[in-house]
């Protein structure tokens, strides 16, 4: 944590999370530290903004409005901040690979590469495309850190939280992030309640229903978790990213599919195994 407060004058959000397991976090700062501020053949401010182009694939906040900053710490074009149309062509080359990677990797074939080092203008060398590769897969799995447990914003990005006592706010304001927070805890624990219904409806019903088998009690089971879960609270059912995030996507439809193979006419997917 001093090594994190030292170089970067701050102790962020998910230093503070995987603090928790010192070992993981030492790991974890040596490698960040390397890509980010360790010699390569990407300046700095390219790599903070191949980090953006990665979190807004998966819609993270968290990590977008971090690079953002960092980005513009060490010199970058504010310009390119208004959405990757204001790229350099040579950045906005890595959508595709940074699509396919983030969503449906075991798409990605020697061509992908091949294009992105084509001798021209845009062109990338191979020690670029490299770190700018591991880069993608870094905040590809970092986004994933950061949802699972759940990290805040900083105290200074959007919907960051403070030691400060909530400031009186109009009608027309939003509400503070203390009460929102609150109703919203009560809504999941509202859900929960109703998940434990559902269940102990089916055990009851087992009982009632000698003949049902094991598969079809657990069949019954799955299908009213996802419908469960498919239930959104009513002042979240706008899932729509926001247009800071969407701005540094392209194709924002282009998402996970299912490659598991079927019997189909469809040509199936390839798939890549790993044993």
């Amino acid at each position: 944590l001093i090594e994190a407060f030292v170089s970067a004058g701050r102790v962020d959000n998910v230093a503070m999370v995987m603090g928790l397991h010192p070992q993981y976090l030492s790991s974890f700062w040596k490698t960040q530290y390397l890509l980010l501020r360790m010699d390569g053949p990407l300046p700095y401010h390219k790599r903070h903004y191949i980090a953006i182009m990665a979190a807004a694939r998966h819609q993270c906040s968290y990590l977008v409005g971090l690079h953002m900053e960092e980005f513009l710490q060490v010199g970058g074009d504010p310009a390119w901040l208004r959405g990757l149309h204001c790229a350099p062509q040579k950045l906005r080359n890595l959508n595709e690979i940074n699509k396919l990677l983030a969503h449906r990797p075991w798409l990605v074939t020697k061509e992908h590469i091949e294009a992105l080092l084509k001798t021209g203008e845009h062109s990338w060398s191979l020690a670029e495309l490299v770190q700018a590769l591991v880069l993608l897969t870094h905040y590809h799995s970092l986004a994933s850190f950061v949802f699972g447990c759940g990290v805040n914003p900083e105290e200074e990005q959007d919907g960051g939280h403070s030691c400060r006592p909530p400031s009186p706010h109009s009608d027309s304001s939003p509400a503070s992030d203390d009460s929102t927070g609150g109703l919203r805890g009560k809504e999941a624990m509202q859900e929960v309640e109703v998940l434990m219904e559902r269940m102990k409806l089916l055990r009851e019903s087992q009982l009632e229903e000698a003949g049902v088998t094991q598969e079809e009690m657990e069949t019954r089971f799955e299908l009213e978790k996802t419908e469960s879960l498919l239930v959104a609270p009513a002042d979240i059912t706008d899932h729509s990213p926001q247009s800071s995030i969407l701005c540094f996507v392209e194709d924002p439809e282009f998402g996970y599919k299912d490659f598991t193979r079927r019997p189909s006419r469809e040509q199936a997917p390839p798939t890549f195994r790993a044993q």
